[in-house]
């Protein structure tokens, strides 16, 4: 028996779109359902909250999560990512070299120095396996009944691997990982990118357009005027001429 979006506690954003927002670091993850596929975005910080996801979206939607894109490689974005077992996993290219080897563990102490419980860290990182699919510029997934999600490696800017997801339809929606915060100012970490940062705003843009649902990696859903205002603040703040 499926829910509603209502009952599920999830906002939907435009039709067959959804996404929540996680507790403690207010992340996002979206939901795009299709007749033969589903689409989750961003997996949440551990291998608990990954499963309440995977829970979640079964709920809403009869079906099992059939592919996953990783917005980024930062903890609380793909933490989650190993209780989606037999989903097809997407990245930006390069991504893997985060999540692998000497990242991996500079992964895990990044959770830890940001609150997350150890043996959590610890488990979810031991489980994390990276991206089967790389992202070079744009795919296209088809979840079937001409419902179609580009995801295009749009950075680098917030880190070295930005991927956005754009789902076609009235509104169209951008998943736009943290490349947009509303919750608070962009954070610009040891592998933040500035100077690309504000053209990975603009090409957000270019996908999106004027009439967009924009949703960023944390905080609530914004529009067009959100997103080019902020990347004229990145661009300020880091010195980046137009």
């Amino acid at each position: 028996m499926t829910v509603t979006w209502e009952e599920s506690g999830w906002e939907q954003v435009a039709a067959g779109v959804g996404r929540c927002r996680l507790p403690v670091w207010d992340c996002t993850a979206g939901l795009v359902v299709g007749p033969d596929g589903v689409l989750l975005v961003d997996a949440g910080s551990g291998l608990g909250e990954g499963a309440r996801l995977r829970t979640e979206a079964q709920a809403l939607t009869g079906r099992r999560v059939t592919h996953l894109a990783l917005t980024h490689p930062h903890f609380d974005h793909v933490l989650g990512a190993a209780a989606f077992a037999g989903a097809e996993v997407f990245g930006a290219v390069g991504v893997e070299t985060v999540l692998t080897g000497r990242g991996r563990e500079e992964l895990r102490a990044d959770a830890v120095r940001h609150g997350l419980d150890a043996r959590v860290a610890e488990e979810a990182v031991d489980a994390l396996v990276p991206p089967r699919h790389a992202v070079c510029g744009e795919r296209t997934l088809d979840l079937g009944g001409g419902r179609q999600v580009l995801l295009a490696n749009v950075g680098p800017g917030h880190t070295a691997h930005d991927l956005a997801v754009l789902v076609p339809g009235d509104p169209e929606t951008v998943f736009c990982g943290d490349l947009v915060e509303e919750s608070g100012e962009p954070q610009a970490g040891p592998d933040a990118v500035p100077s690309h940062w504000p053209a990975a705003l603009d090409r957000l843009l270019e996908l999106g357009g004027e009439d967009a649902r924009y949703v960023p990696g944390h905080g609530a859903v914004v529009d067009a005027a959100f997103v080019r205002a902020q990347r004229d603040a990145l661009a300020a703040r880091f010195g980046v001429s137009d």
